[in-house]
């Protein structure tokens, strides 16, 4: 904390970017993804500022259970699904949802009867890839668990490979699939008339709004991040929630034809002045930053310089007509897109925002309850 390294959480943005998504979806249910500590957000505490949500989505059990504890008391769903018999009794105490993506785990909740009593997910892999029961055993998986004791109620799923490409021809492969399946389903078992669906991540929600269906699943677009390649987050309206800073630790001048950082990789081509920042590839800042990799010192792009160290970085502050020891710097976030530092990075977004490490003091602003 001393070292002033910190990543501001701005709930108001949060809910920006929420109110956002639900114009876009209005008549879908939202299931906020808060996996992997809210994309690096902090979990509970997103999930607490989203107390509009329908429901969150999680990746594994442990996180929902953290979401239970916290005092969460809105649909939860697992999204790789439980991994046992004993997840599955836990899901059940809990009420989370757990996603069925392949047999094996039909078979389970068959073993369990009545020992459970769950909403399930039923997830079908329409060209992801990844995970999803095969379209060909999709009926006998929905049969199957429609008639088990211990299923109270079934949604049907998928995931999109490639909403985010602007060609939208793989989608829309992908949503005819899903579409026919859904109608096999239904035709398969007369008794049920309706079958919930969801199909859209974040860039299927702004996309196309045949993708909504009952449920949108929003991720990286909830913290501001860009759902779409190659376009910024600001083209939809969406805003940053963190914002990494840091500050100048020292400052020096440098003369033409000396080096710094390691392997003394950099060779200053005239007379420089060096800020170096308290911020390494320890507190989740790339190491393999390219030369066109920038910060914000003072509202101004600054140049890195140098190898990315564990807890520093050189910065080109040069052009400054004021820089002091103590003056924030912005990694990236408000005024700084986070694409862009992922792109100095060869990553996508989703990296950066989850890789921050434990030791860079979270600070959340923007709501009165915060």
């Amino acid at each position: 904390m001393s070292r002033g390294t910190c990543a501001v959480i701005d709930l108001s943005a949060l809910r920006h970017n929420y109110q956002l998504i639900k114009q876009r979806a209005p008549h879908s249910q939202i299931l906020a993804v808060v996996k992997a500590d809210g994309y690096g957000h902090g979990l509970s505490s997103i999930a607490r500022a989203l107390n509009e949500s329908d429901g969150f989505g999680v990746a594994i059990l442990e996180e929902a259970l953290l979401l239970r504890a916290a005092g969460i008391t809105q649909k939860i769903v697992m999204l790789e699904g439980a991994l046992s018999i004993e997840e599955l009794r836990q899901a059940s105490e809990s009420r989370v949802d757990v996603v069925v993506h392949q047999l094996e785990q039909v078979a389970e909740i068959e073993l369990a009867g009545t020992k459970v009593f769950l909403n399930v997910w039923l997830k079908i892999d329409t060209g992801m890839h990844r995970l999803g029961v095969d379209p060909a055993d999709a009926e006998e998986a929905y049969l199957r668990l429609s008639a088990c004791a211990g299923v109270e109620h079934i949604t049907l799923m998928s995931h999109f490979s490639s909403a985010d490409d602007a060609d939208e021809r793989v989608s829309r492969e992908q949503y005819a699939l899903f579409e026919q399946l859904k109608a096999r389903l239904l035709r398969a078992d007369p008794q049920n008339t309706f079958l919930p669906a969801s199909l859209a991540n974040s860039a299927g929600i702004f996309q196309h709004a045949d993708f909504h269906y009952d449920w949108v699943r929003p991720g990286v677009a909830l913290y501001g991040g860009s759902p779409a390649e190659q376009r910024k987050a600001s083209e939809f309206g969406l805003r940053p929630v963190m914002t990494l800073m840091s500050r100048v630790l020292s400052l020096r001048l440098i003369a033409r034809g000396e080096c710094v950082g390691y392997g003394a990789s950099w060779t200053a081509n005239k007379d420089t002045l060096v800020a170096i920042v308290a911020i390494g590839y320890g507190d989740g800042y790339p190491r393999h930053m390219n030369d066109d990799a920038c910060v914000l010192v003072g509202g101004t792009y600054c140049s890195v310089i140098g190898r990315v160290s564990m807890d520093m970085i050189a910065v080109n502050v040069s052009a400054l007509q004021n820089v002091a020891i103590n003056d924030p710097v912005i990694l990236w976030g408000e005024g700084l897109p986070v694409e862009m530092a992922a792109e100095w990075a060869d990553t996508i977004n989703y990296e950066l925002l989850c890789q921050v490490t434990d030791r860079v003091d979270h600070r959340y602003v923007g709501l009165e309850e915060e």
